[in-house]
């Protein structure tokens, strides 16, 4: 809700430039003199150094945080912008006038919602979508519609304001987006000791899957288990198995990179799988067939977990997975970038090999049991579920009918709310289908409208200690 400007005030505008080793004291600082002076506006510019601890050596970088303070009938309203020091920049702050109209933004402001602009990083499977991500291969950003200011740069200058200080601990909200094409599609079989992460089926290709059900290899098959006297010789059957897929997997792959080199292509670098196919078709046809055989002998002792839209997979510790090609997925997790890889059916382009032998020692077959979603919350023409509930973090879903609302309680950290599958409005403000917002810790709530003809739903994690 907007408010209103304190008349009296208008004409009181100060500028001021300072360096500080912590922007968000002074921006509380000057805050306080605002209003104890009775209002008006005020204009600051902080510059400070961020400790990029995203790259190796975590240099720092030099940066200049941008407020725009406006006194209002019930506090200070706050917009921020973030730059480096720039020429243009610079010549913008020596000017005794709005900075953000000289520099063409808006500003992010601090205790509304604020739009993600995610990063898209290429994968051999197809691409992820960060909407948190802060990683050396990218980090996602944040848009007031006219600019994008990378989402460090937002956190580092108001880290309490915008997530009470968790400025290195966001839950990591991305999409897996792999191709539609088969064994090109299937993303790595893998595992995680640490990291948590649940999957919400947005799409499913139907050039892939024409009945619209796709797929996750999803631990191993209980009834090629039950083939075995021992779970132990069971394990040796599959590790035996994935040695000889290994051996044919290094043997194309090294052929293929021959290919890259002749064709100027780093060797560690994403390839169309148009391409891939191509160079595989140049292969010595029984190198490629022992391929298929061996692939297809390893993958009998998974499961296949069928998956429609809207399926929801809360993927536990040490339980080996793999979604298929064309399942595209919203996924939530904690920010944690460890895995080990039992296979992959293409060239790992982020380590030297796989890691079958130490998941093997710690791996768990048969994942639990599916668990019903616990209601938490109903009113007139809305559903909300919590769909998983982690130690660090959980995820409801909220469905609402034609014309229905949800009144969103304020968070005393921070959420981060998507729209799947259709557009949502939220305090008036349209987000469109797969648009995340952050809801910062100075949020005080707001109302979740569907204005469509159809059923529209919306995801909303948020740390387990906030609420």
């Amino acid at each position: 809700m907007s408010e209103k400007v304190q008349p009296r005030a208008m004409s009181k505008t100060t500028y001021q430039r300072i360096s500080a080793a912590s922007p968000e004291a002074v921006l509380d600082a000057a805050e306080r003199e605002l209003m104890a002076a009775g209002g008006g506006e005020r204009w600051l510019a902080v510059g400070f150094r961020l400790r990029q601890y995203w790259l190796e050596g975590e240099p720092e970088q030099s940066l200049i945080a941008l407020y725009h303070l406006q006194a209002t009938t019930s506090g200070c309203r706050t917009a921020l912008a973030v730059f480096e020091p720039e020429p243009r920049v610079v010549e913008a702050i020596a000017q005794a006038e709005p900075w953000f109209s000289l520099l063409g933004v808006r500003g992010v402001a601090l205790a509304e919602p604020v739009e993600l602009a995610p990063v898209r990083i290429p994968k051999p499977w197809g691409q992820e979508i960060w909407y948190t991500g802060v990683e050396r291969r990218g980090q996602a950003a944040v848009t007031d519609g006219a600019y994008r200011m990378p989402l460090p740069w937002l956190l580092a200058a108001a880290p309490r304001r915008v997530a009470d200080g968790q400025s290195r601990d966001l839950i990591l909200l991305k999409i897996l987006d792999p191709l539609p094409d088969p064994v090109f599609g299937d993303l790595y079989f893998e595992l995680h000791e640490e990291k948590r992460e649940v999957y919400v089926v947005t799409a499913v290709d139907r050039r892939a899957w024409p009945d619209g059900v796709g797929g996750i290899r999803f631990g191993f098959d209980a009834g090629r288990v039950a083939q075995y006297p021992s779970e132990q010789a069971f394990l040796d059957a599959y590790l035996a198995s994935v040695a000889k897929y290994r051996e044919v997997r290094r043997a194309i792959d090294e052929l293929l990179d021959q290919r890259r080199l002749a064709a100027g292509v780093g060797l560690n670098e994403p390839l169309a799988a148009s391409t891939l196919r191509q160079w595989l078709a140049g292969l010595p046809a029984e190198l490629t067939e022992r391929e298929q055989h061996l692939r297809e002998a390893m993958e009998s002792f998974t499961a296949l977990r069928p998956l429609q839209v809207g399926d929801v997979v809360k993927v536990p510790h040490r339980v080996p997975h793999s979604l298929q090609h064309g399942v595209r997925t919203v996924e939530f997790q904690t920010p944690v970038y460890e895995r080990l890889i039992l296979s992959f059916a293409q060239k790992v382009l982020t380590q030297a090999d796989w890691d079958t032998a130490a998941a093997a020692r710690i791996m768990t077959a048969a994942p639990p049991a599916e668990e019903a979603f616990e209601q938490t919350a109903s009113g007139r023409g809305w559903l909300e579920e919590r769909i998983v509930e982690f130690d660090d973090f959980e995820v409801h879903r909220v469905r609402l009918e034609p014309g229905a609302s949800r009144l969103l309680d304020a968070t005393p950290a921070y959420a981060l709310l998507m729209c799947v599958g259709g557009d949502l409005q939220l305090d008036g403000k349209t987000l469109g289908a797969d648009v995340a917002v952050l809801l910062p810790a100075a949020w005080n709530g707001g109302t979740l409208r569907n204005t469509a003809a159809e059923p529209r739903v919306a995801l909303l994690a948020t740390p387990v200690h906030a609420r």
